[in-house]
């Protein structure tokens, strides 16, 4: 028995990283999943994005574990598109109980020196698309009568500030003004919404030339308290495994750090 027997969930950024982690640890206890990724280049993400090889591979790794798995490349930013995802899922499972609003982009530079296409497209990622993922599933979800579960990927920026990048660190913190504000809207309907909050993680959004050299200038930039420089994707997934199944049955509106005690350094 699985602590997710029977469940669906919808992940999105699912081609690689944490997206797919989450998508393996919540497949290992009994789910069956729908990843979506653009799984394209967006021009102001200054490192290589997932391809659709990426999604492929997902999709193989979750059904070498006896699980069913869909995958749609699908751009967040666009409403239409997740409206397509959610409906595919039903139209595959005929139920949805967990989304992982996870996909999300970074990128670095003084706020006054940001583009207006950089600034622009970070919120409409990592902000618009937490929006139109919830936006797509929620009457779902509320439909079924089942309840269900919403964890949504902040950062460590959603909770303290860090300079340059002033457009990143605004979207981590919007999105928690967001799910505090869906858990209240939600859980008469015994849907809960929470926040994860991850400090550097071992994923190629962190993990590349473009990083290295950001990271390179600014030594204590993800310097955590316990004695660790990055953490891997599964402790994350480990934690939204928590937030989305029973065990955590009562425990809606938080924001949960992940950070190897970076917050609190």
């Amino acid at each position: 028995m699985g602590k997710l027997d029977g469940k669906v969930a919808i992940i999105t950024g699912g081609a690689r990283g944490q997206g797919r982690s989450h998508a393996l640890t919540l497949a290992r206890e009994g789910a069956d999943i729908v990843v979506c990724d653009i799984a394209a280049q967006i021009d102001t993400v200054p490192y290589p994005m997932a391809t659709p090889a990426d999604l492929e591979e997902t999709v193989r790794l979750v059904e070498d574990l006896d699980r069913r798995c869909i995958a749609v490349q699908a751009d967040v930013r666009d409403g239409a598109q997740m409206r397509a995802v959610a409906e595919r899922a039903m139209g595959e499972f005929g139920r949805i109980d967990i989304l992982l609003a996870n996909a999300g982009i970074a990128g670095f530079a003084s706020a006054w020196e940001l583009t207006d296409e950089q600034w622009n497209d970070m919120i409409a990622v990592n902000l618009t698309g937490v929006w139109q993922s919830c936006k797509a599933v929620i009457p779902h979800m509320i439909a079924g009568g089942r309840g269900g579960s919403i964890v949504i990927t902040s950062s460590t920026a959603g909770l303290k500030g860090f300079a340059g990048s002033a457009h990143y660190v605004a979207t981590k913190h919007g999105v928690v003004g967001l799910m505090r504000t869906l858990a209240i809207e939600l859980a008469p309907y015994n849907i809960r919404v929470n926040t994860v909050h991850p400090t550097g993680v071992n994923t190629p959004m962190v993990v590349n030339d473009y990083m290295r050299e950001v990271l390179a200038a600014s030594p204590q930039a993800l310097t955590n308290l316990l004695p660790v420089e990055m953490v891997e994707p599964v402790d994350i997934s480990n934690a939204i495994l928590w937030l989305v199944s029973d065990d955590a049955r009562y425990v809606t509106g938080v924001t949960l750090p992940v950070d190897a005690g970076f917050t609190v350094k």
